[in-house]
């Protein structure tokens, strides 16, 4: 008889520990498909250090973003327990974080790490999957607490964890603070207030509230909805206990707004997304989660793909200076080359060159195009300095009017501009339309605020300049500034009284009685338009809006195609269908593809069909069941459909014999048929016990 047999029930203890598996070997470290050769050519090295850098700042403005409100929780800790007097009521700080944050737990960590170095506070973080119960939350709290404070702990003063309880945290705390005269906080995070057991998180408060008198504790909530989370969850008599300060994280939006700002349209950055691509991503993320991770690993997918499709686009790169651009031109083959000739921007420019000398040399030798290449390259980037230049200087003068035609923020105005000519648009028009009607103050402060983003872009190429990187040519945006000073003078110098201009109008002309009903409302028409009397103001705001129409937006905001710049293929990624069929997941697409056509997937030389409607014996039975059941109606008679899976798989017939089938192809179908309807495709039928009903069309 064995040890653990016995008629009683019990409970048996193995002190030897859990037993391991003997065929369970070790994990082998994952061999990765990027060995050195692909690590050495151009596409890799270019996409390698142009997402580092992206994802550098993208970083960069999460840490500045979240530097303030870190701050002011700092402060808010320090002032806690100043004196340390119990006031009835705990103090509590509630960060709302907003969904879907890209480092919400890494947050309240990097909270926590602060709090120990900046203060002399104990902080703690009480996750809530170590707090199933009360008693394990305050044994978590409790350990975490004396671990923080006795990290050179011997074993003699080690407790033990069942034996972890306020009452040791009090004797501890008045043990080894007596003496000082402003002791420490005792600082607990909750970084996932959502997720905690209601009754469990009500009873901690209690009872961190019943020892506050001994202990000055501080709650902090991490709350990613809202406020009234807190009041759905905690009642008036445990609300009562907390005193609650909320303290407002950037929402995921303006996060969202801040990464195109100082990320993906700044000069670091040359790689850009097409008006489709764009707008897919961003519609994504408006309308499923709100998901600024879910939104980088967007971007980043983009950039691989675009790097790696062709090794030409290793030439869309950041680089310091020309020399990087030829070192770069220099390692092209000539095949290479040749798919740069092949662009459609390309033939544009060889179709703009006027000497016929010229021509041949560019598509026929591949020194000369080597020796063209970087001129060409440098146009690019400073097509799209000015680009994003003007694209500032339209948010700054369309932003703030009456219903935001164009839109208000910079990632709406990038959309429209990247693939179409803004303007030719109606919203343009409007636009345009309602700043000729701005008083003679608010469009000398629109210009001042355009000279300010002018002065910002010639900064961050002096900055450019400084560190070492490629600089960007300034005559536009010197020339632009210049004339707008002009503009900006003659409308401060302009007065509001009409310039009367003396029209001849001939009456006996005008009404003469031989004129058509036609031809006299013309007349009608042209005539309104010359009585009609300006202002020196009027005046002077048509003329730069004339200026800013045809010498800002028509010549620096032009679409991004073959007619704008050469080689601008290189620098966008426009291929929407790859990312929308690889990040918006299309489930029964995906089974169906899989189900009709495994070798899709499995890429096996055994399953390839001849048409998408044959059945192959050696293809998976689920995937001859699904495609057998295709063939019938709503209702599936189980035995036809077996004898056809039988036929299918082995197809060998005896005379006589044809009703009976082999137990293991009865069993392989009966796991086909299982599979299937777990997928959902049947469903048993109530009615007919040999027969399931077809639940997909």
């Amino acid at each position: 008889m064995d040890e653990t047999n016995s008629v009683s029930k019990g409970v048996f203890v193995f002190k030897n520990g859990p037993v391991r598996a003997k065929g369970r070997q070790k994990p082998q470290p994952c061999s990765s498909f990027l060995d050195r050769g692909i690590t050495r050519q151009l596409w890799f090295r270019s996409y390698k250090k142009q997402w580092e850098l992206v994802e550098r700042m993208i970083l960069k403005q999460h840490a500045s973003s979240y530097g303030q409100i870190l701050g002011d929780l700092l402060t808010f800790i320090q002032k806690c327990h100043e004196p340390f007097v119990y006031e009835g009521v705990l103090p509590t700080a509630a960060l709302l974080t907003g969904i879907n944050q890209i480092d919400h737990l890494s947050r309240f960590g990097k909270l926590a790490d602060s709090i120990r170095n900046n203060t002399t506070s104990i902080a703690v973080l009480l996750h809530s999957r170590d707090a199933s119960s009360l008693k394990h939350a305050i044994e978590a709290i409790v350990e975490n607490m004396l671990q923080d404070e006795s990290k050179d702990c011997t074993e003699d003063n080690v407790i033990r964890k069942n034996q972890l309880n306020l009452d040791v945290l009090r004797a501890w705390y008045m043990e080894r603070h007596k003496k000082l005269k402003r002791k420490p906080n005792l600082i607990v995070i909750l970084p996932d207030f959502e997720l905690f057991n209601p009754t469990v998180l009500q009873d901690l408060i209690l009872v961190l509230d019943s020892y506050a008198k001994w202990l000055p504790f501080v709650l902090i909530f991490g709350v990613a909805t809202a406020v009234t989370t807190i009041h759905n969850v905690l009642p008036y008599y445990v609300t009562s206990k907390i005193s609650i300060n909320i303290f407002q994280s950037e929402p995921s939006l303006t996060n969202l707004n801040n990464i195109f700002d100082e990320a993906l349209f700044s000069p670091h950055c040359p790689l850009h997304l097409s008006g489709k691509v764009f707008e897919l991503l961003v519609n994504i993320f408006l309308f499923y989660d709100f998901s600024i991770n879910g939104f980088i690993q967007g971007i980043k997918y983009a950039f691989l793909e675009h790097y790696c499709r062709k090794s030409i686009n290793g030439l869309c790169a950041f680089v310091n200076d020309k020399n990087d651009i030829i070192a770069m031109v220099k390692e092209l083959s000539s095949s290479e080359l040749e798919q740069i000739r092949q662009l459609p921007s390309f033939r544009s420019y060889v179709e703009s060159l006027q000497h016929p000398q010229d021509v041949i040399d560019i598509l026929t030798c591949d020194d000369y195009m080597k020796q063209t290449l970087p001129k060409m390259l440098i146009k690019v980037h400073n097509f799209w300095f000015t680009f994003h230049c003007a694209l500032v200087i339209l948010q700054s003068l369309v932003g703030d009017l009456p219903k935001s035609p164009l839109g208000k923020q910079l990632r709406e105005l990038y959309s429209v501009c990247i693939s179409s000519d803004v303007t030719k648009l109606p919203e343009f028009r409007d636009c345009i339309q309602l700043i000729s009607y701005l008083s003679k103050e608010d469009m000398l402060q629109k210009i001042k605020d355009v000279l300010e983003k002018v002065l910002m872009f010639v900064d961050r190429n002096d900055q450019l300049s400084i560190d070492g990187c490629i600089v960007y040519e300034l005559t536009p945006l010197e020339e632009m500034a210049k004339d707008l000073n002009m503009l900006a003078d003659e409308l401060s110098t302009a007065s509001y009284e009409q310039i009367i201009n003396p029209v001849q109008q001939d009456k006996q002309d005008l009404f003469s009685p031989n004129m058509g009903r036609q031809e006299l409302r013309q007349k009608l028409l042209t005539a309104a338009k010359q009585v009609k009397n300006e202002t020196g103001v009027t005046k002077a705001i048509g003329r730069i809006t004339d200026y800013f129409v045809k010498h800002v937006f028509q010549r620096y905001l032009r679409p991004a195609n073959k007619n704008c710049v050469a080689l601008i293929e290189l620098f966008l990624y426009d291929d929407s269908a790859s990312i929308r069929r690889h990040i918006i997941g299309v489930p029964r697409a995906a089974v169906h593809t899989a189900l009709n056509n495994p070798q899709y997937y499995t890429q096996c030389e055994c399953c390839i069909l001849d048409e998408s409607c044959s059945i192959v014996p050696k293809m998976p039975d689920l995937s001859i069941a699904y495609k057998l059941h295709r063939e019938c109606g709503r209702m599936i008679n189980l035995f036809d459909w077996l004898q056809a899976f039988r036929t299918v798989i082995d197809d060998v017939r005896i005379d006589g014999e044809e009703l009976q089938v082999d137990p293991k192809i009865q069993a392989r179908f009966t796991r086909a048929v299982a599979e299937l309807q777990f997928l959902g495709f049947i469903k048993m039928s109530k009615t007919k016990t040999d027969h399931v009903t077809r639940l997909t069309w």
